[in-house]
C-alpha cells in the first residue's frame, strides 16, 4: 500500500477544495447582499461582541478563497477552525451531535481545518510555489 503515499498531494488538494468551497458558500451571504448586518445582530444575540461577526465572515469567505488557492493555508485553516469551534459552542452544542441543527457538520469542517493546519497545503498549492510554511515544500539543499 506504499504506492498510495504518492497520492497524498491529491488528498490534501481534495481537503482544501472541499473545505474552501463550503466556506466560500457559507460566507458569501454574510459578506454580500446585506447579510453582514444581519450576521452582526446574530452574533450579538449569542452574547458575543458584534465586531466578531466581521472576523467570522472574513474567516469563512476570504479563508475559503485562500484554501482553494492554497495560499496561507495554515492561517486560513486556523481561522476556520476557530470559527467552527465558536459555532459549535454557541449555536449547535445544545442540539447534540446528530440532532437537527447539531454539531456533526461543523465538527467535520473543524476536523478538516485541523488536518490542514497539521499537514499544510501540499505541493499542489500556491504555498508550495512561494515556499511558504503553509505548504509542505522541502528545504533546498546547499
Amino acid at each position: 500500500m506504499r504506492f498510495l503515499d504518492r497520492l497524498q498531494p491529491l488528498g490534501l488538494l481534495a481537503l482544501r477544495l472541499v473545505l474552501g468551497a463550503i466556506m466560500i458558500d457559507h460566507g458569501y451571504g454574510k459578506v454580500f447582499h446585506g447579510g453582514l448586518a444581519q450576521h452582526v445582530l446574530h452574533v450579538q444575540s449569542l452574547g458575543l461582541p458584534g465586531w466578531l461577526a466581521y472576523l467570522s465572515a472574513g474567516a469563512e469567505f476570504v479563508g475559503g478563497m485562500l484554501l482553494v488557492a492554497g495560499l496561507f493555508t495554515r492561517c486560513a485553516s486556523a481561522a476556520i477552525l476557530i470559527d467552527m469551534l465558536v459555532a459549535i459552542w454557541k449555536v449547535h452544542w445544545k442540539n447534540g451531535i446528530f440532532g437537527k441543527g447539531g454539531y456533526e457538520f461543523p465538527l467535520t469542517l473543524a476536523t478538516i481545518a485541523l488536518a490542514l493546519i497539521f499537514s499544510g497545503a501540499g505541493p499542489i498549492a500556491l504555498d508550495a510555489i512561494r515556499g511558504g510554511r503553509g505548504g509542505t515544500a522541502r528545504p533546498k539543499k546547499a
